[in-house]
């Protein structure tokens, strides 16, 4: 995607330039090799020269950008056939001096090393170079620069090359996805506007610095996948958080008391895949409008607190969110599948502490949890029955409780979540009859396997001690009816033989003596003969 944002400059003066030359299938490319039979596009070729128009070229590097030649031969432009800019950028490009608001080069196939642009001499207030094939170190940037978007390339060496940036306003700045590594550098205290930083999906290791918890303004970090080790970072200062990503790391450690007490405005909190232990503090039930909670694939243990109901983001049927674009997309675990999401998220709640060593029972205040959508506790060592009244969460839509020490009977409750689509109760010590109900029935067998005293469709077609097939389903018509006769004990071999025997009985004792004897033949038919004629005369 090439795209521009212009400042506050008339239309006519300053126009979207180089950044709008893939508009067609056939476009014209900052690259270094020409393809002979594409010749410069008419729209493109005003595009150029209206960016040339918006530029500063004191050195008159841009004077071959004339409108009576073809811009193919333009110098640093060439003509392909394929889509999107796919060479380096000149380095006479970036001394060029201009009132472009934004520089959008993302989504294309530029390649090659960034220079130090801290002294060029830029005006960008937005660099989005994102989804190319850049490699080397990071270099320093231009000190007005606030929005940095440098995620999916190829960047690698330690992130210590940025602090030279002297960027005060910086308030977004995104490398993830990068093949950056070595210890994080301690100079964000310098950053103090920064709301998002996203690292996420490097190969960091180390501590994370503590000067991180001096960004009070921040609202989304990201530092996920990669191989940070040590304690919880210090962020009891970071009180706009909403979003903390630190999953997929080596932390360890306890969970800190005080995140339920100072991170109030927290959304999404994901620890997932690290070496966390300890029991849960009670202080997260303090996160009001928490609407994911993941700490799966820890060593967590002890019991699964019992004021889990007083976040009010689970329970309350009137919780709004804020504009969540700040937030941009947070990747999420949904119903196993690694999902983007960015504005649905405020329409999900989901908690999953599964792969834990949590014990103890499910408490029954998480039943008054309405609002829940994925509840996940599998791989756990959680004993006991399960909650009566699991029904009451409407909102249901998946609920895996497997590889548990769970016991007693399914509740009936449970059949009446109809917008259920996954359920995993497998592998636990579950006893009696799988509650009838269509919700239930849908799933597969292996949804209820290895629970030896549970029975019933879909697992079993019979539970022990069914003599007859009395709880299966009414069948109608005369099948309906022979069954029900047969329950009653009134056909049997019996009545069979007797029916033929009266037949035969009562067929020969009455035609028989009309065939052997004529006397008695003339006489019968004669008498309804008789009676044939009295009844015409009547």
């Amino acid at each position: 995607m090439l795209s521009t944002t212009l400042s506050n400059r008339p239309m006519s003066s300053v126009l979207v330039g180089l950044l709008c030359l893939v508009t067609t299938s056939a476009i014209c490319c900052l690259c270094s090799g020409i393809s002979p039979n594409t010749r410069c596009i008419a729209s493109e070729k005003t595009a150029l020269l209206q960016f040339k128009r918006g530029l500063l070229d004191e050195a008159n590097v841009l004077a071959s950008w004339e409108n009576q030649k073809d811009c193919c031969e333009w110098r640093g432009i060439a003509c392909n056939n394929q889509t999107g800019i796919f060479d380096s950028v000149p380095n006479e490009f970036w001394d060029l001096s201009s009132s472009l608001f934004e520089l959008n080069l993302s989504m294309n196939q530029i390649h090659g090393k960034l220079p130090d642009l801290s002294s060029k001499n830029c005006s960008y207030f937005t660099f989005d170079l994102s989804s190319n094939h850049l490699f080397g170190q990071l270099p320093p940037f231009p000190p007005n620069v606030a929005i940095l978007h440098l995620s999916k390339n190829m960047f690698s060496g330690p992130l210590s090359s940025f602090c030279p940036t002297e960027a005060q306003k910086l308030s977004n700045l995104d490398i993830s996805d990068n093949l950056l590594s070595g210890e994080l550098p301690s100079c964000w205290i310098k950053y103090q506007e920064l709301l998002s930083l996203n690292l996420g999906n490097n190969t960091f290791s180390g501590n994370i610095p503590s000067t991180v918890g001096y960004l009070k303004n921040l609202v989304l970090l990201r530092l996920q996948d990669n191989k940070l080790s040590g304690d919880f970072p210090s962020l009891e200062n970071c009180t706009e958080l909403r979003v903390v990503d630190l999953g997929a790391n080596r932390l360890s450690g306890r969970i800190p008391a005080w995140i339920g007490q100072t991170m109030t405005k927290l959304l999404v909190l994901r620890l997932h895949s690290n070496e966390f232990y300890g029991s849960l503090p009670l202080s997260l039930c303090g996160l009001p409008v928490i609407h994911v909670l993941d700490l799966s694939q820890n060593n967590i243990s002890g019991a699964l607190p019992h004021c889990l109901n007083n976040i009010t983001a689970y329970t309350s049927m009137s919780s709004q969110l804020e504009d969540l674009t700040i937030l941009g997309f947070v990747q999420l675990v949904w119903k196993g599948i690694n999902i983007q999401w960015g504005e649905n998220l405020k329409h999900l709640r989901s908690i999953d502490i599964s792969s834990n060593y949590l014990s103890g029972d499910i408490p029954e205040t998480m039943t008054s949890m309405m609002r829940l959508i994925s509840l996940n506790l599998s791989r756990n060592n959680l004993t006991g029955v399960l909650p009566s009244d699991f029904g009451q969460l409407k909102s249901l839509e998946s609920l895996d409780l497997s590889r548990n020490q769970l016991s007693g009977n399914i509740p009936a409750s449970l059949s009446r979540l109809n917008f259920l689509s996954v359920l995993n109760l497998s592998y636990n010590n579950l006893s009696g009859r799988i509650p009838l109900g269509t919700q239930l029935q849908s799933f597969n067998a292996s949804a209820y396997m290895d629970n030896l005293g549970l029975c019933g469709p879909p697992l079993t077609p019979l539970c022990p001690g069914d003599a007859t097939n009395q709880d299966s389903p009414p069948t109608s018509g005369a099948e309906g009816d022979k069954t029900e006769q047969d329950e009653d004990g009134l056909i049997t071999l019996g009545f069979y033989v007797s029916s033929v025997l009266g037949f035969i009985i009562g067929f020969w004792g009455f035609c028989g003596p009309l065939l052997l004897k004529v006397s008695w033949r003339i006489a019968y038919f004669q008498y309804l003969n008789d009676i044939k004629i009295w009844n015409c005369h009547v």
